[in-house]
């Protein structure tokens, strides 16, 4: 259908790129099968393991008492798009958790909303657990786990807690789309720990949403950027009762006015709202005591010491993007760090709140109003630099838009002048502060890097010890990383996902890596920046991130390289310095789509993602795969 638009606009090029046929017994597979009628699989819906789980979940949710239906809305709100696994059930066995006419017992009548806060429309409806049967695709695979220990958790945060629900809410939008209006009566500490727990989830689910398919999107955020989050068990103002009760008008967001295209007298309505709001925490951030570099990154949460969720980093490959755990790569430009307020907002926002099937205004305000909450989040880390230094840092960040912003949301500044943290010990303040942070999360650090590498705590249980191909691991790795010094132009025409496969003597044995482009940017506050609109001056500052596991649900280009061409690869990477270097380079390692090995290095790639990340694994999406 697309066709013949494409052939009268481009009359004097060649058919598109498409990619190699299947071999011949996996044609003769799909032939069998087509012949046969196209049967697919029945699901079993009788896991021996999962029925008792869901029961005995089902059980928990549709409990009648007014705490606990306020406590299952919250859950179903903020996990309506979650493909929820049971312990002990298949690897690939996944659950949704809907609302259904039915009650546990009875078959799934779904009810279906175009959100999870719209109303119901049924005096009674049940919570219910409904078999996710579609193909696991990387690009939205958002997995959230069930067990018994979650289930004690939800009762330690929601149920054992002494406070009282009189009236439910209301299921009008604008009070339902409002998370601290309807969850008003739950403790802020019990709703902001339940976010914690598992706070990559949530970072994922607008990464991976909807919300941020395509570049427009997406410019809304830095290529790399870390996160970490306010902890908990420090009195922080964002989260008391009173605050956030005074706050709940301030605080409503634009999903609220549905879809819309008169932007102007909204963006009025909630840019005073945003404004209000900043000035009240800055009334209380001028009350705060100063306080020592090393107390102040106690406000800092550290996971407890063995929550990888603590810190979190977030690569954007231009029109999609990832999020992995620990702080991964060289010192981002930017980070983030994130409070109960902000992170709910997030959610709600970008989440629950985005209508995919939305007008240009509802998507153009949901992006505008991420722009605020981005730097919040920013501001939020700049005030435990030096007021001395935040202003000429926080303008790097946002070079020439930041002054245009400023002129028509003219926001409250003067917390940037009140030092609230002191003991900076050298000239590059932003640098130590990374350091810091890091020696904050201690331990959380290397369980991060073990769950991104093999999908758990301990990858030596999962791969062994074999200290021969141990060995050539490390070796390999310190040669990969040469990769990582890659900077400015020779990166231009670098793919945004870069796959690598190390081939060794043993056919059993290979290793994998991803090369991360990362773009600079003078600021990320235009709705159509792009390649061509930036300056030498950013892309001298691009840079590349190695890493040993496969990041990213959009691969755009494979390399296969024997080991003992390792060195030749790195070299003739990093001597890349014209189109026809590159072209000579892609020859020798890379994997057009024209190769006739295209899928088995594709399948390699798939089931090596499977073997480091079984839970999490997914198809990849091959439609951004690129031909260089």
């Amino acid at each position: 259908n697309e066709f013949n638009g494409y052939a009268n606009e481009h009359p004097l090029w060649g058919m598109p790129y498409a990619l190699p046929n299947l071999n011949e017994n996996k044609r003769l597979i799909l032939d069998k099968w087509l012949t046969a009628g196209a049967v697919m699989p029945s699901p079993d819906f009788s896991n021996a393991e999962a029925s008792p789980q869901i029961t005995h979940w089902e059980t928990f949710l549709n409990q009648t008492s007014n705490k606990q239906r306020l406590t299952s809305r919250y859950i179903y709100e903020h996990l309506f798009h979650a493909h929820i696994h049971f312990n002990h059930t298949p690897l690939d066995e996944f659950y949704r958790l809907v609302r259904s006419h039915t009650p546990p017992g009875q078959p799934v009548d779904e009810i279906a909303t175009l959100r999870p806060y719209d109303n119901p429309g049924a005096a009674v409806f049940y919570y219910r657990l409904r078999r996710h049967t579609p193909a696991i695709v990387a690009k939205n695979h958002i997995v959230y786990e069930f067990s018994d220990q979650r289930l004690q958790r939800y009762r330690q945060l929601f149920i054992e807690p002494d406070y009282h629900v009189s009236k439910l809410p209301s299921y009008a939008t604008e009070i339902a789309s409002n998370p601290f209006k309807v969850f008003a009566a739950i403790p802020p500490d019990s709703r902001y720990r339940f976010l914690l727990d598992d706070a990559r989830f949530f970072i994922e689910g607008f990464l991976k949403g909807p919300v941020c398919r395509g570049q427009i999107a997406l410019n809304v955020i830095e290529d790399q950027f870390w996160i970490v989050f306010f902890n908990p068990d420090q009195q922080i103002f964002t989260t008391e009762i009173k605050f956030l009760d005074s706050m709940s008008d301030y605080l409503q967001m634009p999903s609220e006015r549905g879809s819309h295209l008169n932007l102007l007298p909204i963006w009025t309505d909630y840019w005073r709202q945003q404004k209000q709001y900043m000035a009240s925490k800055q009334r209380y951030f001028k009350n705060m005591q100063s306080h020592d570099l090393d107390h102040a990154l106690t406000y800092l949460w550290d996971g407890n010491g063995n929550n990888p969720n603590a810190a979190l980093t977030v690569f954007r490959h231009f029109d999609s993007a990832s999020v992995e755990y620990g702080f991964v790569g060289k010192e981002p430009e930017t980070a983030w760090v994130i409070d109960y307020p902000l992170l709910e907002r997030i959610h709600y926002l970008l989440v629950a709140g985005f209508n995919i099937y939305g007008n240009v205004g509802h998507q153009l305000s949901t992006r505008i109003f991420m722009d605020f909450l981005r730097m919040e989040g920013e501001d939020h880390f700049l005030a435990f630099l030096p007021a001395s230094q935040r202003k000429a840092i926080r303008n790097t960040w946002y070079q020439g838009m930041r002054a245009e912003l400023d002129t028509i949301f003219k926001a409250p500044m003067a917390w940037l002048t009140i030092d609230s943290v002191t003991g900076y010990e050298t000239e590059n303040v932003q640098s130590e502060l990374y350091r810091k942070i890091k020696q904050r999360m201690g331990d959380v650090l290397p369980q991060a890097k073990q769950i991104n590498q093999c999908g758990t705590k301990n990858c030596k249980e999962k791969v062994g010890t074999d200290l021969n191909a141990y060995t050539l691991k490390t070796q390999i790795d310190s040669a990969m990383q040469k990769l990582s010094r890659i900077k400015g132009r020779k990166l231009h025409e670098f793919p945004e996902v870069a796959f690598v496969r190390i081939v060794t003597d043993d056919p059993d044995q290979s290793f994998s890596y991803s090369l991360l482009r990362n773009k600079a940017y003078k600021n990320v506050t235009s709705l159509l920046s792009d390649e061509r609109e930036r300056s030498r001056q950013d892309i001298d500052q691009d840079s590349l991130t190695v890493v040993d596991w496969l990041a990213g649900s959009y691969p755009n280009f494979f390399f296969t390289v024997q080991v003992d061409d390792i060195k030749q690869f790195i070299e003739q990477c990093r001597a890349i310095d014209t189109p026809q270097s590159l072209d000579r380079f892609v020859e020798r390692f890379g994997v057009r789509r024209t190769n006739p090995a295209f899928w088995d290095t594709a399948d390699w790639f798939q089931q090596q993602h499977i073997k480091q990340r079984p839970l999490y694994s997914g198809i990849y999406d091959l439609n951004r795969y690129g031909n260089l």
